[in-house]
């Protein structure tokens, strides 16, 4: 780690081997406590899920607005023509097009954190399938992001909507904005991401559904959290 003042020492050695399982609250004022690096860093959570996302039944995956925001800058493309292109662009996307916007992705240009399109372009978006597939960006119909409502779509993607989608080992990552967010706002944004991640329980998970979580930030340690404090545990 960099040159660390006397109270990260101090911190760090409290961590010790990092067993203990630490409160929602007072693991965020640790990670605040522990920062060292010189950029604003994100507070970051992993849960652990009782699925084998193998299986159709125990695949978790949804939306869910952050109630404080998440401190970043997503952007948007939209697949659109007519009126719901310009609808598209006056509510903010970056970038919005039919045959064009398929050959500038085709060319490598992905350097989107959400693809949205009309149902009608979906025949067309479907080409897509090799190259937005393995980046997480398929517009679905399920997620909100295939909808004739396109600008609602990219409202909510540019303010604080964000998707969560459960990995092979049955583990969801997901951001929860900026160290520099209140202790608060940080704890409201936990709340949120943890009880969509509950309400989203597949049929086919059996037995603990949230089975570990760990908080951590961009540069900082990992934390373990007392899955009884967690709503929905």
């Amino acid at each position: 780690m960099a040159n660390q003042t006397k109270k990260q020492k101090s911190l760090t050695e409290k961590l010790g081997d990092n067993q203990k399982l630490y409160g929602i609250d007072e693991a965020i004022q640790l990670l605040k406590d522990l920062k060292s690096a010189k950029f604003d860093e994100s507070l970051e959570v992993a849960l652990n899920l009782g699925v084998d996302p193998r299986h159709a039944d125990q695949m978790v995956r949804g939306m869910v607005v952050l109630p404080s925001g998440t401190g970043k800058d997503v952007k948007v493309a939209v697949f659109a023509r007519g009126d719901k292109a310009e609808a598209a662009l006056a509510a903010g996307a970056d970038k919005v097009g039919a045959e064009d916007l398929l050959e500038d992705m085709q060319a490598g240009n992905l350097d989107y954190g959400r693809v949205i399109a009309t149902p009608d372009m979906m025949g067309l978006v479907g080409r897509l399938g090799k190259v937005l597939g393995p980046k997480g960006l398929m517009p679905n119909p399920k997620l909100g992001t295939v909808t004739p409502n396109v600008a609602d779509a990219v409202k909510a993607a540019k303010s604080s909507q964000i998707e969560f989608r459960v990995e092979k080992a049955g583990i969801i990552h997901g951001g929860l904005g900026k160290l520099s967010f209140s202790n608060e706002a940080l704890r409201a944004n936990f709340d949120a991401f943890v009880d969509a991640v509950v309400k989203s329980k597949p049929s086919g998970a059996k037995g603990k559904y949230v089975r570990k979580v760990g908080l951590s930030s961009s540069m900082g340690p990992g934390l373990k959290i007392d899955v009884a404090q967690v709503h929905g545990g």
